[in-house]
């Protein structure tokens, strides 16, 4: 979704409330992720006292495979994130959002947050087992009966 910001740029004290959904079909192996359900995306963009600052959360669920166990699962993420919008800056400050054209691409910057904030170990539970290294049983489901294991 692009936002034309043009206006909330030009008027203090202006705001657009964001509500929507980024679909499956967009967010398909973003990050070799796959999504269950559409992401859902609120938040408001204010411009006070000239500095335009964008609040959001996002809601996804993501079907997932632990990395110890290689069970499928599905979990769902909430996160928060707030920027602050110019048109330009002379910073690499990561805080600032640059919109070219007083433009916003919102699905861009929600997906990439989305998974920058993801953990980067996956596990169905956090006492997981995993798989038993002689015979891959998931000892989750129970004792394998392997020597290692007694």
């Amino acid at each position: 979704m692009k936002i034309q910001l043009r206006q909330i740029f030009d008027a203090v004290g202006e705001s657009l409330k964001i509500d929507y959904s980024i679909g499956v079909d967009e967010l398909d192996n973003a990050g070799g992720y796959s999504f269950k359900s559409p992401a859902a995306v609120k938040g408001m963009i204010v411009n006070r006292a000239g500095v335009v600052k964008l609040t959001y959360e996002i809601d996804a669920e993501l079907e997932l495979e632990c990395d110890r166990c290689l069970s499928e699962f599905v979990r769902g993420y909430h996160y928060s994130f707030e920027h602050i919008l110019v048109t330009h800056t002379n910073s690499d400050d990561e805080m600032y959002v640059v919109c070219d054209n007083n433009t916003l691409d919102m699905n861009e910057l929600a997906v990439s947050d989305l998974l920058l904030q993801l953990p980067t170990k996956i596990l169905c539970k956090q006492d997981c087992k995993g798989l038993c290294c002689t015979c891959g049983q998931n000892l989750n489901e129970g004792d394998c009966g392997c020597v290692s294991h007694n």
